[in-house]
């Protein structure tokens, strides 16, 4: 369901012309729950579009109680161990961040257990990403923390990062000092699978008949609705073109374009802040702001070319930790980006490179606000309609699937 799981995928198919693959992962549960076919083995053993893989039975949980994450994600660790074991002999252990410092350290004692060479793809430094969003305020904690995921670090053969920021931050993290030997690696997505679609497509006008978007300007978030993306602020902000009545009873009717379309805030997907959302928007009486689930991967398409422009955006505090992978999917839709990502970000950067949107940094509010109002005002314009097709030029030109997973062939076989 979320971007780096079809990341993975599409890295795990892609590199078959090379290597042989075999995956550890749970048993898909992404949202929480758990198939009943999924609940009767401790392991099951599937092979997929010529991958093997080893899915980990792990127990139920919600995504906005902690304790029963961390039951879920002790589970997994423990499962994942025994399944490396199941795994017959491995030249490479490949393994990411997530879950956090965690996904290090199985890398490490995989490759203890293998004694094969160890890639460790950061996609999210923990516990940086915690401490910005203030999740975890334990100081003895975290530093054991950081002390751990430095160690997986240190193990590693080579490091992989999404972003130019997050290179910084690994760099500082050892005080530039005995770094391990690393390289970036833009993510990505299948642009084969994603690409601009007529506003006519007979399914992208199903997917906004069925949401209620049909004839509406559509300012779109698309992806996890969790924590690291400042999304309660920032919905205070749409409060500003609600439609709708307010508390004292009196009714707004939120901006048009100047076609005439009634503006659209339509969010996408699940994580744990989205009953937070839905409470205040019921709370002040959005007529205009829509909740719509997360869609199967063949449907994406469809849902992102429903949006006008798009929402990319991180919290404060997030730069050189974490990389919206989102945007990707944007520039394949050829929409335009609504950016809310600080100065010097890998995702901003790609964004002003290729001039696919417009961005402000996060925490300005005002701007935000102004940046809303001026893809409204613009809807029309050739400006706005360019941005999209900027994006898309771009990503073809330097971010497509098979140019990433390439890199990552290349990085193994030098080894």
């Amino acid at each position: 369901m979320a971007s780096t799981g079809q990341i993975l995928k599409d890295q795990a198919e892609g590199m078959l012309k090379e290597f042989d693959v075999t995956v550890v992962c749970t048993v898909p549960s992404y949202g929480g729950t758990i198939e009943d076919k999924y609940k009767t083995q401790g392991l099951y053993h599937e092979e997929i579009n010529g991958v093997k893989v080893i899915r980990v039975r792990v127990p139920e949980f919600t995504k906005a109680n902690r304790n029963s994450r961390i039951k879920n994600i002790i589970s997994y660790c423990f499962g994942a161990m025994r399944a490396c074991r199941k795994a017959g002999k491995q030249d490479y252990i490949f393994t990411i961040s997530q879950p956090p410092v965690i996904g290090g350290l199985l890398g490490v004692l995989g490759k203890w257990q293998k004694k094969a060479r160890l890639i460790y793809c950061i996609q999210d430094f923990n516990p940086e990403q915690i401490m910005a969003v203030g999740y975890f305020k334990n100081k003895p904690m975290l530093k054991a923390m950081m002390a751990l995921d430095k160690f997986s670090c240190r193990q590693s053969d080579l490091i992989i990062t999404v972003g130019r920021d997050l290179v910084e931050t690994l760099k500082n993290r050892f005080k530039g000092k005995k770094v391990p030997a690393h390289v970036m690696i833009n993510n990505w997505i299948d642009e084969k699978e994603i690409y601009p679609l007529p506003s006519d497509d007979e399914n992208v006008v199903e997917f906004k008949r069925k949401y209620g978007l049909e004839n509406k300007f559509v300012i779109m978030y698309s992806g996890n609705i969790g924590l690291y993306y400042d999304l309660e602020e920032l919905v205070r902000v749409i409060k500003k073109f609600r439609k709708g009545y307010t508390m004292t009873g009196q009714y707004e009717a939120g901006m048009k374009t100047a076609d005439g379309r009634e503006v659209v805030f339509a969010f996408v997907g699940a994580g744990s802040v989205l009953d937070k959302l839905v409470m205040y928007s019921e709370a002040h009486h959005f007529e205009n702001m829509i909740f719509i689930p997360y869609q199967d991967k063949e449907k994406l398409i469809y849902s992102l070319n429903a949006g006008d422009v798009h929402w990319c955006v991180n919290a404060k505090g997030i730069k050189g930790v974490s990389c919206p992978s989102k945007a990707y999917g944007i520039m394949a839709a050829g929409k335009p980006v609504l950016g809310v990502l600080e100065a010097g970000t890998e995702i901003r950067g790609l964004i002003e490179d290729s001039g696919c949107g417009k961005c402000c940094v996060p925490g300005d509010y005002t701007e935000i606000e102004a940046l809303i109002r001026w893809y409204i005002e613009n809807a029309d314009t050739d400006e706005f309609k360019n941005m999209g097709i900027n994006g898309r030029r771009y990503l073809e030109k330097n971010l497509t699937k098979d140019m990433s997973i390439n890199k990552y062939i290349s990085c193994l076989n030098n080894l």
